[in-house]
């Protein structure tokens, strides 16, 4: 499918702005000379703190600079990034390992024109232990690191404690082998300081952990996206119709847009 036609279907966005980049760590989280093949596990355990807006925005980053990849989503209830990404994004079930396993499928198949796809994965909540049991099971980590694929984390987050110590949790079960985008989601708060000022932070940040926001998009534009089950890109280009966006709020669209773009290209995807 041409890529002009994939874009008029898919990419609502509301992940954008960038805050800032944090690197340290291992040569392994440094800034990528090229396009990797990646495993994005979009997480952050608990509901309501913006996962499947972080997949719908990183499916329409790698739609647009033209980077083959597959999505899965394992919310059963409310199935978001497979509304917007149907032809990309397929569910898969978490409680066994034979659903887990068609995650890591695609990196077995041939390249795409040459090119490695990358996989994403729109995490319910509720999902952490019987991801961690499968992952330590198949020793996962290791098998991808020999297979050059970039395993990120992300790590979506509000401004409660719930979100802290979730992060906590989560570097606590995978240590130092897998990359972390910590996202702070400013549509579920505005006074990140309990993560900024967090020993999980901290801990996260020493092993190279990157740190981005994802600002608030105007309600009403974000509405009026959803309710048109329209991508970003035809939400942008679409004039007609009870919930077209107006002349401004498509330019507020765009301009958040390439924030958005500026953020994710600093990251290994």
């Amino acid at each position: 499918m041409p890529l002009a036609a994939v874009a008029q279907k898919f990419g609502n966005a509301v992940f954008a702005g960038s805050a800032h980049t944090i690197r340290s760590g291992s040569s392994a989280n440094t800034k990528q000379d090229q396009d990797v093949n990646s495993l994005n596990l979009i997480g952050g355990e608990k509901g309501g703190v913006g996962k499947s807006v972080a997949a719908r925005v990183l499916a329409q980053y790698f739609i647009d600079k033209d980077r083959p990849f597959t999505g899965y989503d394992t919310d059963r209830s409310h199935t978001s990034f497979t509304r917007f990404y149907g032809d990309y994004a397929s569910p898969v079930i978490v409680d066994s390992y034979e659903g887990l396993d068609l995650v890591v499928s695609a990196f077995e198949q041939a390249p795409l024109d040459g090119r490695q796809q990358s996989v994403i994965v729109d995490l319910a909540a509720q999902t952490a232990a019987q991801l961690a049991r499968w992952v330590k099971d198949s020793d996962l980590l290791s098998l991808l690191v020999q297979m050059g694929v970039s395993v990120n984390f992300w790590h979506l987050a509000d401004a409660g404690k719930d979100s802290v110590d979730l992060l906590d949790r989560l570097i606590n079960t995978y240590g130092a082998g897998p990359n972390y985008i910590v996202v702070k989601n400013e549509g579920r708060g505005s006074d990140f300081s309990q993560l900024d000022e967090s020993p999980a932070l901290k801990k996260a940040l020493a092993l190279g952990a990157r740190v981005i926001t994802l600002a608030q998009l105007h309600e009403a534009g974000m509405r009026k996206i959803d309710r048109q089950n329209a991508s970003f890109w035809a939400a942008i280009n679409n004039r007609s119709g009870p919930d077209a966006l107006g002349l401004l709020e498509r330019q507020r669209v765009k301009t958040w847009l390439k924030a958005t773009y500026e953020a994710l290209d600093s990251l290994p995807l």
